[in-house]
């Protein structure tokens, strides 16, 4: 059925029945788009070795390692000085490694072989009952047999509790490092908490893991034969470390414990750093991660592979350093316990391991003005 006008044309029923107001209705009006803002391309700083005609631009660090093969953390500003713009932070640490110094104890060294380790540790936790508020395993070196030596380890015997355990180890090893944290045997005894990062800035650094130490195997400890690193189209940049907990520690009741929140989980090697010259295989960044958080003094390091005496792990003040190639080899227990109990604090406290007892902590003191520059937890 059609509607026809009065000029005789049909009309649409929606024309003759529709109400006013849909007929009266203006038509919408279209949105305006907003233009597009194209990005900005600023070129970043041309490295050696990179095309002139192809400059790389500041986010394409991806096209930028392909044509100069220099990896982006070349670019990363504060490296030299990682507190700039934090002013705070900055007097905290200076102050924090005045007292750590003040109150270290003459550096040590065990010069060992690699297969002697194990029965040396067992001997101290036996004959002398040693124990060590911070133990840290493992140094900046590929050759390292990680996994075959923690499984010997009196570990628990060794590290006290409340303890702190720092494992450094390569990205290729990282998995397998995981797993034997999670098993059973250490996942009751040590509680994983926190991962760090260090990464070197470029491959002039000796921190670099990408290359083969000369002169040095992977799986020496096991008798396997060498085998090389070779060229490929990815290279391994970082190095893992896991930090694990030896019985209960809470950053807001235990501030003489701990101070939390001084150091990023991730530190880097400073810009030009040298070469194979440089004769120390462990960053001094490493060494002060643990100092600025535990506040305990009894430190050891256990490095269980050889290095060379180009690139040893030179002695460090308040630690005791196990190497097969450390320099100096002056360790002696009474000195030792001696040393511990003039150098440091000595507080009694109360923890509940299935029982009631108590045990001395030795501990580094810390001033007013280190309590209030401190990152505090909310009570």
């Amino acid at each position: 059925m059609y509607t026809y006008s009065k000029y005789g044309s049909r009309l649409p029923t929606s024309k003759v029945y529709a109400p006013p107001s849909l007929i009266n209705k203006p038509p919408k009006e279209k949105k305006k788009e907003k233009p597009r803002l194209e990005p900005k391309r600023v070129n970043a700083p041309l490295p050696e070795g990179a095309c002139p005609k192809k400059k790389p631009f500041v986010n394409d660090y991806q096209n930028d390692y392909v044509h100069s093969r220099q990896p982006s953390t070349q670019y990363v500003r504060n490296v030299d000085c990682p507190t700039e713009g934090y002013p705070k932070l900055k007097k905290l640490k200076e102050l924090k490694q005045q007292q750590v110094d003040k109150h270290a104890i003459k550096p040590y060294g065990v010069r060992i072989d690699s297969r002697q380790i194990v029965p040396m540790l067992n001997s101290w936790v036996r004959d002398h009952a040693f124990q060590f508020d911070v133990i840290m395993i493992g140094a900046l070196v590929e050759n390292q047999f990680l996994l075959p030596l923690l499984e010997l380890l009196p570990l628990y015997k060794l590290c006290a509790k409340p303890g702190f355990l720092f494992i450094w180890t390569n990205t290729a090893n990282i998995k397998q490092l995981s797993f034997l944290l999670n098993s059973e045997k250490w996942n009751k005894k040590f509680r994983r908490s926190e991962e760090l990062v260090f990464v070197p800035v470029d491959e002039d650094s000796p921190y670099f893991p990408g290359r083969v130490n000369d002169g040095f195997y992977h799986g020496e400890f096991l008798g396997k034969k060498p085998n090389g690193n070779g060229e490929s189209l990815f290279k391994r940049t970082q190095w893992h470390c896991w930090m694990c907990i030896t019985g209960t520690v809470r950053r807001s009741t235990d501030a003489e414990l701990i101070h939390c929140n001084i150091d990023t989980d991730l530190q880097m090697s400073p810009k030009g750093s040298p070469g194979i010259a440089y004769n120390n295989a462990v960053p001094e960044a490493i060494y002060k991660v643990a100092e600025n958080f535990s506040n305990s003094n009894r430190r050891l390091h256990i490095v269980p592979c050889r290095t060379g005496y180009k690139v040893p792990v030179r002695m460090r003040r308040g630690w005791v350093v196990v190497l097969p190639d450390v320099l100096v080899d002056n360790f002696n227990p009474e000195e030792y316990e001696q040393q511990i109990k003039a150098k440091l604090t000595v507080k009694q406290k109360t923890i509940n391991t299935g029982g009631v007892r108590q045990v001395q902590q030795y501990l580094v003191p810390q001033t007013r003005e280190i309590e209030g520059l401190r990152p505090k937890s909310p009570s």
